[in-house]
């Protein structure tokens, strides 16, 4: 991890899918903004393709992906693939939503950081991204 504390840890907050439900990744975001980091909301419906495009483009520490929509084993697997793909192996992935624990241990081989369930705390998440996110000079 970088040591550079002055610039705000940048954070790509997305709602991969068809998922229609985005309040748990509004409130997450404007939580996030609260605790110092700088936030990018993509909005719903987004594809790993746009996904991994705006995380290139913000140039983010940390990509995070709220899911409800049960397609998580196809979802979340191609965001890690793209974003490698394109060397940006220093970007945290991470998500949250309704993830059966069977898939936990799949997703986090697969090179999702940490899966955040439903009653985590923004300061949890908060926690874990200071800690583990590779900031950029």
């Amino acid at each position: 991890m970088d040591d550079d504390r002055s610039t705000p840890i940048r954070v790509l907050i997305a709602k991969p899918g068809l998922d229609g439900h985005d309040r748990g990744a509004k409130v997450l975001a404007r939580g996030l903004r609260d605790e110092g980091f700088e936030v990018i909301y993509t909005g719903l419906r987004q594809t790993p393709e746009m996904i991994v495009d705006a995380a290139e483009q913000e140039d983010v520490d940390v990509i995070g992906m709220s899911i409800l929509s049960g397609a998580h084993m196809a979802l979340l697997p191609r965001v890690v693939e793209l974003s490698r793909s394109r060397g940006m192996d220093d970007v945290l992935i991470a998500a949250g939503g309704i993830i059966p624990d069977a898939d936990v241990a799949k997703l986090k081989a697969a090179g999702i950081g940490e899966i955040f369930g439903p009653g985590t705390s923004i300061g949890q998440i908060a926690g874990y991204f200071r800690e583990h996110a590779r900031r950029r000079a």
